[in-house]
């Protein structure tokens, strides 16, 4: 079979923060030095061989880029300066533009001016939208289903998950496709059921990064994912119950219909829980980003920025609102509604579907396809033998 080059791919992959990757001789020290890397499925030196020799479809069908959770010790161990560890990050980038069919992430990954203009205008829309269409606000006691009915939010809450799905879930069904490549229809559906575990440990519990020497980064990702996966299934898993992110309780049962659960509550707990998360790991991560006090804190791509603040923008208004709340400020409490919907709907609508969040489903999917292609091959290992 003919091996293609493309000899514009290192131009196009620096748009996604490439960097050095010329440098790369090849002495392997990366690969010795990643605790992640195995016979099997090595790197980062094969995807900077693949890089330099512009195998676009070897990278495509690469299941390694998520195999890496950027820990950062290849790159201090890299006699040559070449970032393995970056590029492994940019890679990354690259194929969640590569499996979204719509092209938005590669516009939102590759221009910073476009990414702005995206959440500022889907941020305004937000805005506009709820200043304009509004109930009559109850201005003795905080109650927003009197501004903003719930029915209504309900309604906008399904739709939008409900398109949110189909494009996350359309763009994995693309990455899976692009990694099992023919294997896909050969594998018997056996052994795809038999590997599932796999997926729901590593999604739940990031169990691979803590495998690296510097446990840190492992407990704060684990943080922001546990936290944002909280908030998520609460809000819009639960009876698709609004969108209000980090309002410390469920927003169908208790924040449309102004209910506040008691303190021990297991809903509220969950809520604070989340919220704490976030906050620690968002907090965390910004400050090492400012410090660069990490080898993966030391380039910081414009979406990572942007992935930060708007998390975090979420939680202290989320934090806000249920302060107002509990006081009983009608004023602050809808005008900082209005703020946060302006800042977490375009994270929700930008980031799950086509950037940062979309690494909550493509990282735990590769490694459980890496379980089940070995999984087939021992399999047919054993069918060939008995023969």
């Amino acid at each position: 079979m003919s091996i293609k080059t493309d000899p514009n791919l290192k131009k196009e992959l620096r748009e996604f923060g490439v960097t050095n990757v010329d440098n790369c001789y090849h002495c392997g020290n990366c690969t010795a030095t990643c605790p992640l890397s195995t016979s099997d499925n090595s790197f980062p030196r094969k995807m900077m061989k693949y890089v330099q020799m512009g195998l676009k479809d070897k990278i495509k069908a690469s299941p390694e880029p998520w195999l890496c959770y950027y820990c950062g010790d290849c790159s201090v161990k890299c006699p040559r300066g070449a970032e393995p560890g970056e590029n492994m990050m940019a890679i990354r980038r690259y194929l969640t533009s590569l499996y979204d069919w719509t092209g938005f992430s590669k516009k939102f990954y590759t221009s910073e001016k476009f990414e702005y203009l995206a959440i500022g205008t889907v941020g305004l829309i937000v805005g506009l939208i709820l200043i304009l269409f509004h109930g009559t606000p109850d201005m003795e006691h905080a109650k927003l289903n009197s501004v903003w009915p719930a029915h209504i939010v309900e309604i906008g809450d399904v739709l939008m998950g409900g398109v949110l799905a189909f494009l996350l879930l359309s763009n994995t069904w693309r990455c899976i496709s692009f990694i099992l490549g023919d294997l896909k229809s050969k594998i018997p559906m056996g052994i795809y059921i038999s590997q599932a575990k796999e997926l729901i440990i590593h999604f739940l519990t990031q169990k691979k990064f803590a495998e690296c020497e510097d446990r840190m980064p492992w407990f704060v990702h684990l943080m922001i994912m546990t936290g944002y996966a909280t908030v998520f299934l609460l809000v819009v898993g639960f009876l698709a119950g609004g969108i209000h992110f980090i309002g410390l309780y469920d927003e169908r049962l208790m924040f449309q219909r102004d209910i506040i659960y008691p303190l021990y509550h297991p809903i509220r707990l969950l809520g604070y829980y989340s919220t704490f998360a976030l906050f620690y790991g968002v907090t965390y991560a910004m400050i090492g980003r400012l410090k660069k006090s990490k080898p993966s804190y030391k380039f910081s791509h414009s979406t990572d920025w942007m992935f930060l603040i708007l998390l975090q923008l979420t939680t202290l208004t989320g934090i806000l609102i249920h302060v107002t709340r509990l006081v009983d400020l009608p004023m602050p409490t809808y005008a900082l509604y209005v703020i946060h919907m302006m800042v977490c709907i375009p994270m929700l609508v930008l980031e799950v579907p086509f950037a940062k969040w979309a690494h909550l489903a493509y990282r735990p999917v590769a490694i459980y396809l890496t379980k089940v292609k070995a999984a087939y091959v021992a399999q047919a290992g054993s069918s060939e033998t008995a023969e």
